[in-house]
């Protein structure tokens, strides 16, 4: 049984990062996904894994990467700022790196000054790599190999040691796997045996953000869950090491994805479906067991956190804040933040397309700055059912419209999350919703002036669009 609390930022004073402690830190990330999951009340997926890890620690129902693109989010995970400071604002293999100022200012670098042994298994995805200081990284490794993934975190768990750890697992699943024979996008149903039980195709329907209920829809959306239901399995193995290793008591876990799924309106975008994951923390002797919580909370939130929870000093300011104080049932109900933000830059070298959403517990606003001079990516990952929005029996739909504004959005978009959650109904010309729009583009200009934003100029555009054309060079595209 899960308790509901709603969580208001309580700020942990300076005595509490001077309390000397040493736990161990698994993160653990899925590439690609969504609040596709049983304890996050999707009704076509059974997760009895990450279920039980939910019920075992604190759910946050509404947690946000910040940025929609694979990079540009683990950026954020491993510095605590938003892309728009890493200079991480695109993909590693598409030639983005990070800024200069901020090379060597990652976690693993802090847990390593503060005593920690390090590792990682899977992608990293933010360069230079060689920057980040891991102790144990294995060069080869299939991450949608979840046995291998499990006894490869074995190994790092069990070396005689006596270090306190830090450990970053990241699975490939959810992310779509390219046929080396055709080149094609797929979604493997199964991979070396898992799951064992794949679910068949044309058994759920496209999902609720696109609006179409298509064979090709319904076939993509079906083995995407495979691919959930294996990595389910692999979280279940990952944390049984981490039990058979004696772990399981002086570990925080953290688990997210590391942004929506890969499908036209979700990833690459600032729409919900793109910008919202699952966040699960476990915390021993912090959290409370069977939370969910209301709180908004941010992949920037990762980095403060733990270095609260390990006693170390902050070598600077974040963008996020440590979640200590909302991983109980008595957490306090003023203070916490009452905007949660995202944003976009790149993806690829080309199309900048820059966005800032901005949403509270129930309105959302997206701001189009480039909104009349270009247009954002509308194909994802050889995602093909955008075409369905152009046939007649969808063009004048909820659906058809959305993503005619998907394509050629306005400079504002306008969102009634409780009676609209897959935003398909722009309320931004709506006179009833004028004043509450003023107030979130204030907290929007907030936010950026807080941030150092380097888009409130046109310099910062311009050193942008440069930094495209940079990538491009280094990517050969």
């Amino acid at each position: 049984m899960r308790t509901t609390i709603f969580c208001s930022l309580l700020l942990f004073t300076s005595s509490a990062l001077s309390l000397r402690a040493d736990p161990n830190i698994l993160l653990i990330t899925a590439d690609d996904l969504g609040l596709q999951l049983s304890c996050y009340g999707d009704p076509y997926i059974k997760t009895p894994q990450l279920d039980a890890l939910a019920d075992s620690g604190v759910m946050f129902r509404t947690a946000y990467v910040t940025q929609a693109s694979c990079s540009s989010s683990r950026s954020s995970m491993f510095t605590g700022l938003y892309p728009h400071t890493t200079g991480q604002i695109g993909l590693a293999n598409g030639g983005f790196v990070l800024d200069p100022a901020q090379v060597g200012k990652n976690l693993p670098g802090y847990l390593k000054n503060a005593g920690y042994r390090t590792g990682i298994l899977g992608k990293l995805h933010v360069t230079p790599e060689d920057s980040f200081p891991f102790d144990y990284r294995p060069k080869k490794g299939d991450t949608r190999d979840v046995k291998a993934v499990a006894q490869n975190a074995a190994t790092f768990l069990n070396s005689s040691n006596e270090k306190p750890f830090f450990l970053m697992v990241n699975y490939s699943d959810p992310h779509f796997y390219k046929e080396k024979t055709k080149g094609k996008p797929i979604f493997p149903a199964t991979w070396k045996g898992i799951p064992a039980d794949p679910i068949p195709e044309d058994t759920v329907p496209g999902w609720d953000f696109q609006g179409f209920d298509e064979p090709v829809a319904r076939e993509r959306a079906s083995n995407y869950y495979n691919t959930v239901k294996r990595l389910d399995v692999g979280v279940g193995l990952l944390l049984d090491e981490l039990e058979k290793a004696g772990r399981s008591e002086d570990t925080l876990v953290i688990f997210l994805g590391d942004h929506g799924p890969p499908f036209n309106r979700g990833k690459t975008t600032c729409y919900e479906s793109g910008l919202r994951v699952p966040f699960i923390v476990r915390w021993p002797g912090v959290s409370e067991a069977g939370i969910e919580s209301e709180a908004l909370v941010s992949a920037a939130d990762i980095v403060p956190t733990v270095l609260d929870a390990v006693g170390a000093e902050f070598p600077r300011e974040f963008h996020g804040e440590s979640l200590r104080a909302v991983l109980s049932s008595e957490a306090a109900t003023d203070g916490w933040r009452e905007y949660l933000v995202g944003e976009f830059h790149f993806h690829g070298p080309t199309g900048f397309f820059p966005r800032r959403a901005i949403r509270d517990d129930r309105f959302k606003l997206i701001h189009n700055s480039l909104a009349e001079n270009g247009n954002p990516l509308t194909r994802v990952d050889g995602d093909p059912t955008g075409v369905f929005a152009t046939q007649p029996k969808y063009v004048d739909t909820p659906a058809g419209k959305a993503f005619q504004r998907y394509g050629n959005p306005p400079e504002w978009e306008f969102y009634d999350l409780k009676n609209d959650p897959v935003e398909f109904i722009d309320l931004s010309e709506e006179p009833e919703h004028t004043e509450h729009m003023a107030t979130m583009k204030e907290a929007l200009l907030e936010w950026q002036k807080e941030t150092n934003d380097p888009l409130l100029s046109e310099e910062g555009y311009k050193r942008f669009r440069q930094l495209g054309v940079e990538a491009a060079k280094r990517s050969g595209r």
